[in-house]
């Protein structure tokens, strides 16, 4: 399962629930797209557009992948 969320200090992040959901063809998938790997917060994050249509273009490109996804337009509070 992943979480995917607009958040003000990391762009759009995407988190995996856990490390058993990022397969190599996840990783791929999300690399080719710009994401890196944030070892702080354990997710993958990108500074570029974190619009809703983005958000969803992203949900929607890990869904194919096959994993289950949860996802929000509204910014994760900070602090």
């Amino acid at each position: 399962m992943f979480l995917v969320v607009p958040d003000p200090a990391h762009g759009l992040v995407v988190a995996p629930e856990s490390f058993l959901d990022l397969t190599p063809g996840t990783e791929q998938s999300l690399t080719a797209q710009g994401f890196a790997w944030n070892s702080e917060i354990e997710a993958y994050t990108r500074q570029t557009d974190h619009s809703p249509a983005t958000v969803e273009r992203t949900a929607g490109m890990l869904r194919e992948l096959g994993h289950y996804v949860l996802s929000s337009h509204t910014p994760l509070p900070t602090g």
